[in-house]
């Protein structure tokens, strides 16, 4: 890697990654994308001096980091070891970046197939929201050696406010899956009570009075609660309820292979799994609540 700014290769330009890369560039990193179907996220990063490849191993190529912004473990898998994947130009002192949700099983295979070839995989997973992203205030949880980890401090700086090297390789997608089996455990929790309150006829009103001005009160019950009393808007923590779903699936899959007990963990998945069947996987957490409607046959969201 050169002592100037580094090559940064990038592949999902989604609700996060678009600020992530708006914000790398802005910074004065040299940047290349790999686009899918979706083009229109790309344009203002290629008006702004992105440049485009066809091929993940073009990516590769071109890069002396490629992070990669998708949803999970599937979609990781597929843009290395698919055809003209990363893995196929794979070489010495390539860095790849994951920051999606994965499974730790998967990340752990992907890093000893990579390391063959000289190249290292870090997992850098995220918090925040998409309005975080695009501000560069993301906050990223690290997996990585020391020397690694000072190397990429630099580029995660770019677009995260909080930058934490939470241990060695792997530990960044083992923290970020227990650190949404706390929060999603907060928003099950929240809208249960809230179905509680309206089947009983206890007030939602106080309810949020109350929660609020004592420990219990979170950004994730006001995210829930607070924006649906506000205006009835369910869509203050932007994470999809089938992407939750798929984060607990991981969790209980990474709890059960320790082993270690998974019981809270297990219900609020199969509570996330309750949601998407009843129509809801598209939507965002606070869903949790219409949900919760349709199971008690209450209203919540509007009384």
């Amino acid at each position: 890697m050169s002592t100037d700014k580094p090559r940064i290769g990038f592949v999902g330009l989604g609700l996060m990654g678009h600020g992530m890369a708006k914000n790398l560039v802005a910074k004065g990193f040299p940047l290349t994308v790999c686009l899918h179907r979706n083009r229109g996220p790309a344009e203002d990063i290629l008006a702004a001096g992105a440049k485009e490849v066809k091929t993940h191993a073009e990516l590769a190529h071109a890069s002396d980091v490629v992070i990669l912004c998708v949803t999970g473990s599937p979609q990781i898998e597929e843009i290395i070891y698919g055809e003209s994947g990363i893995l196929s130009a794979a070489r010495d002192g390539l860095v790849v970046v994951d920051t999606s949700t994965a499974e730790p099983s998967s990340t752990a295979k992907i890093r000893d197939d990579l390391a063959k070839k000289g190249t290292k995989y870090v997992d850098a997973p995220l918090a925040r929201t998409p309005k975080e992203a695009e501000e560069g205030r993301l906050n990223t949880m690290v997996g990585a050696d020391d020397a690694t980890f000072a190397q990429l401090k630099p580029v995660f700086s770019a677009y995260c406010e909080n930058v934490i090297h939470v241990g060695g390789p792997g530990h960044g997608h083992m923290v970020k899956l227990i650190n949404n089996f706390i929060a999603m455990s907060i928003a099950t929790a929240t809208a249960e009570a809230c179905a509680a309150c309206a089947k009983s006829g206890v007030s939602i009103r106080k309810l949020h009075e109350i929660i609020s001005a004592g420990g219990v009160n979170s950004g994730v019950f006001q995210m829930i609660v607070g924006k649906m009393l506000e205006s009835g808007d369910l869509s203050g923590l932007k994470f999809t309820l089938s992407n939750a779903m798929k984060d607990l699936r991981y969790y209980t899959h990474f709890v059960e292979a320790l082993p270690s007990t998974g019981i809270v963990g297990e219900a609020v998945h199969q509570s996330m799994v309750n949601a998407n069947l009843l129509g809801f996987g598209d939507k965002y957490i606070a869903s949790l609540l219409e949900a919760q409607e349709k199971l008690a046959g209450v209203n919540i969201v509007r009384q």
